[in-house]
């Protein structure tokens, strides 16, 4: 089996979502993707089961490419996944979404939900957001240290961010508008709104899951039931 479709078929085992026990049923929304493997077409799937309040639910969809997690959004948004060696990220924007505007950063409402992975080039990242909110796996942090400059990895949190934690591996943020925090770790880049997401981190040598969410104001209340699925995938 070629490499890159391996990874694919390991990384879809590996973070494959199962539905909720209990909840709402809302539309599957396969996205495409592209990147170290090559373009992927979008996946068919039935309905997920979320737990939701009905109104938000009847909101909502559930966006997932070929591999990688899956992330609730607005319905009707666009959904695009850039596959590289270090993991997966699922892009969400209301407006047209491709491989090509992916290279630029984010200034707009989006939903990103990355996934790194702690064994491969994936865990500068990693220990980054680590250092910053998760002492816990500072020994961790202080391996990676030792392949480059301790500079990239300051340690403690962005001083404008919102941090509540809901475990040692597991803290919900918000980056407030205008400020660099979490939320503008990646791509998107800050502006006249709040980010809210999470931070997870999975597995003895740690794979990172971050969830950032920028919404209109219009739809600033389905802020709660995103990040709360994030926090329930296996």
């Amino acid at each position: 089996m070629h490499f890159g479709t391996l990874f694919v078929v390991l990384l879809s085992m590996a973070l494959q979502a199962r539905p909720a026990a209990q909840g709402t049923a809302v539309p599957f929304v396969g996205c495409k993707s592209d990147g170290q493997v090559g373009p992927l077409a979008a996946p068919d799937a039935p309905d997920r089961v979320v737990r939701a309040d009905a109104k938000i639910a009847g909101r909502l969809s559930y966006y997932k490419a070929e591999a990688g997690p899956g992330v609730l959004g607005p319905r009707g948004w666009n959904c695009f996944s850039i596959i590289s060696s270090s993991g997966a990220t699922l892009y969400l924007t209301p407006g047209p979404i491709n491989y090509e505007n992916m290279a630029s950063p984010i200034t707009g409402p989006a939903i990103q939900l990355s996934w790194r992975s702690g064994e491969t080039s994936g865990r500068f990242i990693v220990a980054q957001v680590a250092a910053r909110v998760f002492p816990a796996v500072k020994d961790f942090v202080q391996h990676v240290i030792r392949e480059t400059p301790a500079s990239d990895f300051p340690f403690g949190p962005y001083p404008s961010d919102r941090l509540v934690y809901r475990g040692d591996r597991i803290v919900e943020f918000e980056t407030p508008a205008g400020s660099e925090g979490l939320g503008t770790i990646m791509r998107l880049q800050r502006n006249n709104a709040p980010i809210s997401g999470v931070a997870i981190l999975k597995g003895t040598v740690p794979d990172l899951w971050l969830l950032s969410v920028r919404l209109p104001s219009d739809m600033s209340d389905l802020a709660t039931s995103i990040i709360r699925q994030v926090e329930q995938e296996p």
